[in-house]
């Protein structure tokens, strides 16, 4: 018990000083966030850089017929690409290879300027499965968000990872298969809802000196002494739904947040023709020719996720399960995780491990990423 409590505290720790944003609309007023509307995004990496998506300051992303290389021969480091443009629910697919090695930390994340967040990430030491997240609002209080999915060979082979995520719910995908369904209607206001910017990449976490339990999470320290590890990103794909449930006809221009609240009903979509709409209920788009937007809250029910059936993993280093359960005095179905390592001879929760480091890692890299509290998502 006592293990479970240090690991959770320690990584509570690490995701508040990973979560960050250069500018919080739910605090101060904001620059337009630049839309992918119509036009979405189609790179092929393989073919070298691709117009819409910059490297972050510190170690350099590089590119190959293989794609783009994110490669690590140091602490700290946490090569990144990051979009300029922004969606409004959408669909996003990668296909990459995650990096091999303990202390590793492979990552797609979708992540808004209010700390609204969807992810996948793998550890460098577990070839057998992929973990998915999701937060909301910075939120890092609750620790049952995570899932693990089976893939095989993720360390060594390049696979299809995707979400589609609309006002409704948001599909987690592998290689075409819908592996985790989370429903708005699950988890009410906690769900992720405004517009979203890309970020692919990796980062070094396990280190001597950073927490206990981010080193455990990612498997120990990391160890370059037979070269440096590499992540590979073949391609990207975006679809902008601009708001509703299907990609958009829209020339949207940018996406404007109407007041603090960070509801999507309070997000203003401006057209490059002057004109503006806004997601109506549900996220459907209503014309409008007004800025002036509403916030309502959403209504919690006690759906499940899709993928709520108990699955048992086996890791080269933990086994993990996931389970679904209904918290009857807050009627609120949850998905709680729990892992039991094989290094450890206690019961870890790696759905407490830190919001992704590699995704906001841009400019904050140097030192600081040495303590990972610029290696933010």
């Amino acid at each position: 018990m006592f293990s479970k409590i240090a690991v959770a505290l320690a990584t509570v720790s690490l995701v508040s000083a990973q979560t960050w944003t250069d500018c919080n609309p739910l605090k101060t007023t904001c620059k337009p966030d630049p839309a992918f509307g119509k036009k979405g995004a189609n790179c092929d990496f393989t073919a070298g850089a691709c117009a819409g998506f910059k490297a972050q300051d510190g170690k350099a992303v590089t590119y190959d017929s293989r794609g783009a290389i994110a490669a690590m021969d140091a602490p700290g480091q946490a090569p990144t690409l990051a979009s300029d443009d922004f969606l409004f629910f959408g669909r996003v697919e990668v296909e990459m290879q995650a990096a091999p090695g303990k202390g590793i930390v492979t990552s797609i994340v979708l992540i808004s300027k209010d700390l609204d967040e969807i992810d996948f990430e793998t550890v460098g030491f577990d070839n057998k499965q992929i973990q998915s997240n999701y937060f909301s609002k910075g939120d890092d209080t609750v620790f049952n968000r995570g899932g693990f999915h089976d893939v095989a060979n993720p360390l060594g082979a390049i696979h299809t990872y995707a979400f589609d995520w609309t006002p409704e719910k948001i599909d987690w995908i592998i290689n075409g298969a819908v592996v985790r369904t989370l429903t708005r209607a699950s988890v009410g206001d906690a769900f992720p809802q405004s517009p979203m910017q890309v970020k692919v990449g990796a980062w070094v976490a396990g280190y001597e000196g950073n927490r206990p339990g981010t080193i455990e999470w990612v498997g120990g320290v990391a160890d370059f002494s037979g070269g440096a590890s590499t992540a590979i990103y073949k391609s990207i794909k975006v679809t902008d739904y601009a708001g509703g449930s299907s990609a958009t006809d829209k020339d949207v221009k940018e996406y404007v947040y109407g007041d603090k609240s960070g509801s999507s009903k309070s997000i203003q979509i401006n057209l490059k023709d002057g004109s503006s709409t806004s997601a109506g209920e549900g996220g459907s788009s209503s014309s409008s020719s007004s800025s002036k937007t509403t916030s309502a809250s959403s209504t919690k029910s006690t759906t499940t996720e899709a993928s709520s059936s108990t699955t048992e993993v086996a890791t080269k280093n933990s086994t993990s399960s996931v389970t679904t359960s209904t918290t009857a005095s807050a009627n609120v179905t949850t998905t709680m995780t729990t892992t039991t390592s094989t290094h450890a001879s206690s019961t870890t929760t790696p759905a407490a491990k830190p919001s992704n480091g590699a995704a906001s890692a841009g400019a904050a890299i140097g030192a600081a990423a040495l303590l990972l509290a610029a290696l933010a998502i």
